[in-house]
């Protein structure tokens, strides 16, 4: 069995991997909101992880499609431990300089021409909301509130965001949700055409249902929201919360379609697993968040800002959105290849290294042995595996990948027909 003092890539995840961290034997102190496994990651590095136990895993999931440059990276790391020797906080009362770097390089590579830093997706998707009724409100006039979204989509936890979530699951228990959300299916135009009313004043999509089962959205879909946002003088939002930096094979994944967003947001992978957000958008929206219109007390402080400026000069630097591209397609062609003849598997589908493997049946058993195996990945509704590497990836790192998963399939269909 690999143990911790092995070096990072060397050696091979080993077969039964014991799941017995110590905080799986000890009462928590903690809100029970999440149903963890039970093993205690202590360390990574590239694309392994290890736990407390001295066992190796090959990342698959990401810290859900967070830790993009893999674990520990280098110069973000280096960048964060200089800013930490000269200061760590001030209130966006003051002028914060690597702020202002990190704006302008996202602006700069980007359709977008100002961004508000925060802390999360959900915060980022908030602003985004509020950005697009105040917008209605205060600049144009109208008093438009609405916004609509689509079925199976997710936005956040926060109240206005679960709202707009298109799942029921994370809504119950949270009544009386806020007023000015209206969901529709996926892909269906007339449903779309019919929510459009007068109080309407923004559409919010994301180009990859990434929790939602992995279902990349349709491109004459999207060139339709854009047509009706332009029509009726709409605000297009796009959730890039975990499509965005590069994931898919662009910077942003709206890339992909040709179209401009007036709001897109961003977080996970932007920060490289430091906590950080941003809500970006065009320039006439600026009139609309004006001095104490919105306000967060940590967000793009100087330590996120660090971390921010070198995330995104390392992906560009590197070429990583192109290289997620080209592993993403070797990625998925492996899976179908390797899975063309197992009639559990229905889909192979995704875009870049965001991948989805839709099943015939519930896929939690096989994300549980993967982890008894040496393999992270996780599911995206009960019967989607979705798959998160990193976008250093090797071709090597995604062959044994693509042998486990097959393996812990083959398995698994073979003890349902024992």
């Amino acid at each position: 069995m690999a143990k911790g003092n092995e070096q990072p890539g060397s050696g091979t995840a080993v077969a039964g991997v014991a799941a017995t961290g110590a905080a799986a034997q000890t009462e928590s102190s903690l809100f029970q909101t999440y149903a963890r496994y039970p093993i205690s990651l202590v360390k990574g590095k590239g694309s392994w992880l290890w736990d407390d136990q001295g066992n190796r895993y090959l990342d698959f999931m990401c810290g859900l499609a967070v830790t993009s440059l893999g674990h520990a990276p280098e110069k973000v790391g280096a960048k964060l431990k200089a800013q930490i020797d000269e200061l760590w906080h001030v209130s966006n009362l003051f002028q914060i300089p690597g702020q202002e770097k990190a704006a302008a390089l996202l602006t700069a590579n980007t359709c977008a021409d100002a961004v508000f830093f925060c802390n999360s997706g959900a915060e980022a998707n908030e602003a985004a909301i509020k950005l697009a009724r105040r917008y209605h409100q205060k600049v144009k006039g109208t008093g438009r509130y609405e916004v609509i979204t689509f079925a199976q989509s997710f936005h956040g936890r926060t109240l206005a965001t679960l709202t707009a979530t298109g799942q029921d699951k994370v809504k119950e228990g949270f009544l009386p949700l806020p007023a000015g959300f209206v969901t529709v299916p996926l892909h269906d135009t007339a449903a779309l055409e019919a929510a459009i009313g007068p109080n309407t004043a923004a559409i919010m999509l994301e180009m990859v249902q990434a929790e939602g089962g992995v279902h990349p959205v349709k491109p004459d879909f999207v060139h339709h929201v854009r047509k009706l946002c332009e029509e009726h003088g709409l605000l297009l939002i796009v959730d890039e919360v975990q499509t965005g930096m590069g994931r898919t094979g662009k910077l942003f994944a709206h890339e992909h379609y040709g179209i401009e967003p007036d709001i897109f947001t961003v977080a996970k992978g932007i920060g490289s697993g430091f906590p950080v957000g941003a809500m970006l958008g065009k320039g006439y929206l600026k009139d609309a968040f004006t001095a104490g219109s919105h306000a967060t007390t940590f967000g793009g402080t100087p330590l996120a800002s660090s971390v921010v400026i070198a995330t995104i000069e390392t992906m560009l630097e590197d070429h990583l959105p192109e290289r997620a591209a080209e592993m993403g397609e070797y990625l998925m062609n492996s899976l179908r290849e390797r899975l063309a003849d197992n009639s559990f598997v229905k889909e192979v589908r995704g875009m870049g290294l965001l991948v989805g493997i839709e099943c015939a049946e519930a896929v939690g058993d096989i994300v549980l042995a993967g982890q008894k195996r040496g393999i992270l990945f996780v599911s995206a509704g009960p019967n989607v595996i979705r798959l998160l590497p990193n976008l250093y990836v090797s071709k090597e790192e995604i062959d044994e990948a693509v042998s486990l998963i097959a393996t812990l399939i083959e398995e698994h269909v073979a003890a349902k027909n024992a």
